[in-house]
């Protein structure tokens, strides 16, 4: 298997380097906001069963496809780390050997190849007296860096990449309009379309489904029963206070009302808190205000003792009064405050993006996407998710209390988007045929 990662300022730009250097055949391990842009970590001849073995123990908290692959990618990340870091010790002793007298042809290596020369025979009295003792160390750590790049490898040589083939751009034109259908941008769809080099449209169009899937991260453990401290930011109207009252209902049927409580950040508009606090009184949980008297931090320290907090916040806009000090309120908070961004799914790409933007200094830990029952397609928000990297944690379709929330999974919500782009097409069609 080879495992390689990309770097770039867009999605777009990162998946554009994958189909020039991978072609159509790799998988997608696990992609990321990193400084600067976006990091995709990419595989050739990936197998399932084989990740499970490398991984061990660990691969038993890979409770779907999508979580191991991303498991994997964290391994190769942390092996390439050891590998630049045996390179640097290298380096080091190199240093250490020329500064003290000794004569060599060289140490040359790269990522390929690790080869050190014949030394010269030194001058008897210009050898240094500890020259056995570098030459020991180089042999250690040069064993060392072949260790790891086997372990990077996969234990295998790295097979290149097949050239494509397939009939060109009729194909890939058709796919792109498809992908455009179900929802996802220009740029994106195009992308995807160009990875596939398959001869007839059905296949290339479940290829670009499966890279979708993989390429859209969903969170690792239930809110409800890993507990803690979560808070919703996003725009008014987005459903943040709806889902926060879903989630509450849910944690309540499962695990009682006394490990459970709800807090509230808006103070900015007149009977801003009349609907948190019917959620409590219905839920019989208790329901605190951040204001002037009652900071955040002190409301969550006296709240220490409960498993799960869930905080609504004002929906705020740049432009109004309260915007930065609400979510520099969460971002400093000496509590370890989750926040998720509520994205509806019924908004337009280009808002969701300045959403976005607009809410990234609460140092965002992930998405919850509404509202799905009134989108017409759902690729904006899986192309929303897959372009910024936020794990989707929950997603809602309805207005019953707790019925329509659901866990987020990466297979379901792009097969849903199928399904919502197959029912939009066969509306349609019953209305040209009308």
């Amino acid at each position: 298997m080879k495992v390689k990662r990309f770097f770039a300022q867009t999605m777009a730009e990162a998946l554009k380097q994958v189909s020039n250097e991978m072609g159509p055949d790799a998988v997608i391990l696990s992609n990321r906001r990193v400084d600067g842009g976006v990091e995709i970590v990419t595989a050739l001849d990936y197998d399932e069963n084989m990740a499970r073995q490398r991984l061990g123990d660990k691969a038993a908290e890979a409770t779907n496809g999508s979580r191991l692959a991303e498991m994997q990618a964290d391994q190769h990340r942390h092996l390439e780390s050891e590998l630049t870091r045996s390179r640097s010790r290298i380096q080091e002793v190199r240093e250490k050997r020329a500064s003290a007298g000794a004569r060599y042809t060289g140490v040359a290596f790269d990522d390929a190849t690790l080869e050190q020369a014949e030394p010269e025979q030194p001058v008897a009295d210009e050898a240094p007296a500890d020259g056995a003792g570098y030459n020991s160390e180089l042999a250690s750590m040069k064993a060392e860096i072949e260790s790891l790049r086997d372990l990077v490898r996969g234990n295998a040589a790295a097979s290149q990449p097949k050239k494509p083939e397939g009939p060109g751009n009729a194909v890939q034109q058709r796919l792109s309009e498809r992908l455009q259908e179900f929802g996802l941008g220009h740029e994106l769809a195009g992308t995807l379309a160009q990875q596939n080099r398959n001869a007839r449209l059905e296949d290339a169009w479940k290829q670009s489904l499966k890279m979708l899937a993989t390429g859209v991260r969903t969170a690792r453990h239930s809110w409800l029963e890993a507990g803690g401290v979560y808070a919703l930011v996003g725009p008014t109207g987005s459903g943040k206070t709806t889902t926060i009252g879903k989630l509450a209902a849910r944690y309540v049927l499962e695990h009682g009302p006394d490990s459970l409580a709800l807090v509230t950040t808006d103070r900015y508009r007149v009977a801003a808190h009349e609907q948190l606090f019917v959620f409590g009184r219905i839920l019989n949980v208790p329901v605190r205000v951040v204001d002037e008297t009652h900071s955040l931090d002190d409301i969550l320290d006296e709240l220490s003792d409960r498993h799960l907090v869930l905080i609504d916040t004002a929906g705020l806009t740049s432009s109004d009064r309260g915007y930065q000090e609400q979510l520099a309120e969460l971002a400093r908070s000496h509590h370890n405050i989750r926040s998720h961004l509520v994205v509806s799914a019924t908004s337009q790409p280009r808002i969701m993006k300045s959403v976005w933007h607009c809410y990234k200094m609460a140092n965002l830990a992930g998405c919850v996407t509404t509202k799905i029952d009134e989108a017409l397609t759902l690729g904006e928000s899986l192309g929303f998710v897959m372009e910024t990297g936020l794990p989707v944690a929950w997603y809602t379709d309805g207005q019953k209390i707790p019925e329509d929330l659901h866990r987020a999974q990466a297979v379901p919500l792009v097969r849903l988007g199928v399904e919502r782009l197959r029912a939009m097409q066969h509306s349609q069609a019953v209305a040209e045929g009308a």
